[in-house]
């Protein structure tokens, strides 16, 4: 049986950079194995949704457009999972790189050469960035240039802070100086700009809870009490008979001039229309909250679940409890 070689069927650039993206991440995948999960998944969502919306609205469109729409945020999820892996790697190091690198300056100064200083430093709180600087010490016993073992090590993370000090320390060996100093003071400025970054997050706190409220309990308060109340506008419209009322105002006017009519939105069509709306208020709300307090939007997909399921669940209550008061008043 032939097997299929998914890496061709995406094209040589999309596979390399499918492969470098498994390699900031620290996933132990092949890019062929990754791609085989894009491609197969998408098909599979594709299908079994399309099958499932048909089943439900008995609509061809609906179900060729809602199995296109869910695959791709199949694969949107797929990448968005695969970009929070490499961004949790890059974060973890960036904040255990200031003890490794005092831990590295002390070893220095009693006299140990940098690569083994390096080794000796490794902590088991380190995790993997312990183990991947086992391995850059491994290539520099095995006679590789610390050129080549430093940019190896900086090449696994995308972390501009990790390049930078590897930039700096490279220069410094090559052109001489004291170099346990040198570690020491990076170490510092790296828990200064930790802190810095900490006082602009909490500054910016304020701005975080008035866009969570707007997004988690404002707008779908706001949906529910207009879904609501669109649903009881429809009952009563259905009640009125509109064409005597037409006849009425003909006769009485002398030309038809007013013409009633029920409304042109139904209550299902804003049920589902305050659904969507939801989940994009809600999804934008995560990712606005991630810029302004980390910097980076891709990290708001941490949240992006738990302020839809907040959103829709505050819709259904407020539905709830405003269509029991509605019903209450129509009984009294």
């Amino acid at each position: 049986m032939a097997t299929i070689i998914f890496e061709r069927l995406v094209g040589r650039n999309v596979a390399r950079a499918v492969s470098e993206e498994l390699d900031l991440s620290g996933i132990k995948m092949s890019a062929n194995t990754f791609i085989e999960i894009a491609i197969v998944g998408w098909i599979a969502v594709l299908v079994v949704a399309g099958i499932i919306l048909q089943i439900l609205f008995n609509d061809f469109a609906v179900s060729v457009l809602g199995g296109i729409g869910l695959s791709t945020l199949y694969e949107v999820i797929l990448y968005s999972l695969l970009e929070l892996k490499i961004e949790g790697r890059k974060d973890f190091v960036e904040r255990v790189l200031p003890d490794y690198l005092q831990l590295t300056s002390a070893n220095m100064r009693s006299g140990v050469a940098l690569s083994r200083a390096m080794v000796m430093a490794i902590r088991p709180e380190f995790k993997y960035f312990g183990n991947d600087i086992n391995m850059m010490g491994r290539q520099l016993y095995s006679g590789d240039t610390m050129q080549n073992a430093f940019r190896n090590l900086a090449g696994k993370y995308r972390s501009t802070v990790l390049k930078r000090t590897v930039r700096v320390i490279l220069e410094a060996e090559q052109y001489g100086g004291g170099l346990a100093d040198l570690l020491n003071q990076i170490a510092k400025d790296l828990r200064g700009q930790q802190i810095v970054q900490k006082e602009v997050s909490g500054q910016l706190f304020m701005y975080t809870i008035f866009i969570a409220f707007a997004a988690l309990i404002g707008a779908p308060t706001l949906y529910g009490l207009t879904n609501q109340m669109i649903g009881v506008t429809s009952k009563i419209w259905s009640q009125i008979n509109i064409g005597g009322l037409n006849s009425a105002s003909a006769g009485g006017l002398g030309g038809g001039f007013i013409k009633l009519s029920k409304p042109q939105i139904t209550p299902q069509a804003y049920y589902y229309f305050s659904l969507i709306a939801i989940v994009l208020i809600t999804g934008f709300g995560s990712f606005i909250i991630s810029t302004i307090s980390t910097g980076r939007t891709i990290t708001g997909m941490r949240y992006l679940p738990v302020f839809i399921i907040a959103g829709i669940a505050i819709f259904f209550i407020v539905s709830a409890v405003m269509g029991g008061l509605f019903a209450s008043f129509g009984t009294t």
